[in-house]
């Protein structure tokens, strides 16, 4: 006859199994999410090979496809956009692209909005996104994650008599859209968090919250 303590394993079972099962998703999820996504930028960067003539493309000139190849062409096709933008012809055709796009009412908010979020993001200046802050917003007492964007603020430091930086408090699930604060610099804490892991944090609604080891006991303050 069985005891009253083999009722345990028994119900031991389910939540092993349960946890073996969880253990499992949190391998293969991640991994299946990575190679979809892959895949799907390859199949997209693939598509730049319509634009060169059938008769120029990989399946045609070796009677094979090789994926990937798209890439290398969009690399080059950024490339090449990039140097022809930079002279005085490729500048004024590029304005008068932006300003037609402007006057599309529904493309004109997308555009205007991913080429200010790109321009911040891919900006070769130093301070520009390179840091995550703390704020305590909306009101004392509550934080918020936010990015530095500059502090080369001569005219409202001047008119307002204090050392203020600019950051760009984004919104989440959706970092792309937010809204910018200037705030005193002595109200600011930096964190040692890199930008992609606050971007993580920011897209997964504060799910995802990255790994940290305690430097100091007294929180570290804006430094310049």
């Amino acid at each position: 006859m069985s005891g009253p303590g083999d009722a345990r394993p028994a119900l031991g079972r389910p939540r092993r199994l349960r946890r073996y099962f969880i253990a499992g998703l949190l391998i293969w999820v991640p991994i299946g999410i990575t190679v979809f996504i892959v895949r799907l930028l390859l199949d997209i960067m693939d598509r730049v090979l319509l634009l060169l003539p059938p008769g120029w493309r990989p399946e045609s000139l070796l009677g094979f496809n090789i994926p990937g190849f798209g890439i290398v062409l969009a690399l080059v096709v950024v490339l090449l956009t990039g140097m022809f933008a930079a002279n005085l012809i490729g500048r004024k055709l590029v304005t008068f692209f932006e300003a037609v796009l402007r006057r599309i009412p529904l493309v004109r908010g997308i555009y205007s909005a991913s080429k200010s979020f790109a321009e911040v993001l891919f900006s070769e200046t130093e301070q520009s996104f390179k840091k995550v802050l703390l704020i305590e917003y909306p009101r004392k007492g509550c934080y918020a994650l936010c990015f530095q964007t500059s502090s080369r603020l001569a005219e409202v430091q001047h008119r307002t008599s204090r050392e203020v930086v600019c950051v760009f408090v984004p919104t989440t699930p959706n970092p792309t859209s937010g809204f910018i604060l200037l705030v005193p610099k002595d109200e600011v804490i930096e964190l040692d968090m890199e930008v992609e892991d606050a971007l993580k944090m920011i897209i997964s609604l504060g799910v995802v919250v990255p790994e940290w080891q305690l430097r100091e006991l007294a929180p570290q303050r804006f430094k310049t």
